[in-house]
């Protein structure tokens, strides 16, 4: 018998989407993947960069979400794009549904990660951020940096 691992490890994270997007929400859900993808996620290559969920049927489904070939894979390789069918509760998947037909909301994959042995995907409810809220935030990034340093400088 295999022994599982406890506790959960970060794969990935996609930083573009804290930067684009105000996380309104967060949920975790699996995702479907095949062999060889899960052992091409466990090597790290994997981006979730430009990344987004659609609604389709009734099921989310994540696109844009890259998975490099397995290396030692052969006719098993998947599509690196391909979209993927994410897991989660019918209940839960109305909500989202019904969350992101409001005026700017989108679901975005925020991170990939293992919990037990799983591969898990952190899906964030967000809302665009405008030129003006990247500037505001990217200013107080730099006002925190002065502080710091002074205070550093202090001791």
């Amino acid at each position: 018998m295999a022994v599982q691992k406890k506790g959960t490890k970060q794969i990935t994270a996609n930083k573009k989407a804290r930067h684009d997007y105000f996380v309104e929400e967060a949920y975790e859900c699996g995702i479907e993947l095949f062999g060889t993808e899960v052992k091409s996620i466990r090597q790290g290559t994997v981006s979730l960069k430009d990344s987004y969920c659609i609604f389709r049927d009734g099921e989310i489904f994540v696109k844009g979400m890259h998975v490099s070939p397995y290396e030692m894979g052969n006719i098993f390789n998947k599509d690196p794009l391909r979209e993927r069918k994410l897991l989660m509760h019918k209940k839960e998947i109305m909500t989202l549904f019904g969350k992101t037909k409001q005026q700017g909301y989108s679901l975005i994959p925020l991170s990939l990660y293992f919990k037990n042995a799983r591969v898990k995907v952190e899906l964030g409810l967000c809302k665009g951020k405008k030129l003006y809220d990247k500037r505001e935030a990217a200013a107080q990034r730099d006002a925190k940096r002065e502080i710091e340093r002074a205070m550093k400088a202090r001791r």
